[in-house]
C-alpha cells in the first residue's frame, strides 16, 4: 500500500487526502501517512476497515460517477 493515496476522516474538513509513506503490513495498528500540507502522522487503523483509497487525479471532476475507480463517500464529495 505504500505511496497510495487514501482519505482520512477529519473533524473539521470531513475528509483529508493523505499519501501512505510506509508499507502497511497485515496486523499493523497504524498507517503512516503524509497529509497534503506536509504533516506526517501515524493514523490508527482497524485492519478490517482500512481507509478508502483516493481516485487518480485524472478522474477528478468526472461527470459520470460510475467512471470513478473507487466509489465511496469521500470520492463523491471530492468529485
Amino acid at each position: 500500500l505504500q505511496y497510495n493515496r487514501v482519505w482520512i476522516p477529519d473533524n473539521e474538513e470531513v475528509w483529508q487526502s493523505a499519501e501512505i509513506t510506509k508499507n502497511y503490513k497485515a496486523g499493523d495498528n497504524f498507517l503512516h501517512v503524509q497529509l497534503e500540507d506536509g504533516t506526517e502522522l501515524s493514523y490508527p487503523v482497524d485492519p478490517a476497515a482500512l481507509p478508502p483509497l483516493r481516485n487518480p487525479d485524472i478522474l477528478v471532476g468526472e461527470n459520470d460517477l460510475t467512471a470513478l475507480s473507487y466509489l465511496h463517500e469521500p470520492a463523491v464529495l471530492h468529485n
